[in-house]
C-alpha cells in the first residue's frame, strides 16, 4: 500500500491499512531510487502512550 509518493502523502484505504496493520508483521519498504544498497530495522515500542501520542498524527 502506497502511502507517500514524492515526499508528499497519498490518499489510502482506511478500511486496507487497518487490515494490514493488524497483522502480527508488517513490512516496509522505502524506494529512493539512488544507488543499490539496503537495510534492516527492527523496531518495537507498543506502550498506550506511544500509540496515543501517535495516534494523532492522523488528519
Amino acid at each position: 500500500m502506497t502511502v507517500c509518493r514524492n515526499g508528499v502523502g497519498v490518499d489510502i484505504d482506511e478500511e486496507y491499512a487497518s487490515e494490514i496493520l493488524g497483522e502480527d508483521e508488517i513490512v516496509i519498504r522505502i524506494t529512493i531510487d539512488n544507488g543499490n544498497a539496503s537495510a534492516t530495522c527492527w523496531g518495537c515500542d507498543i506502550t498506550y502512550d506511544y500509540i496515543k501520542l501517535n495516534g494523532n498524527y492522523r488528519k
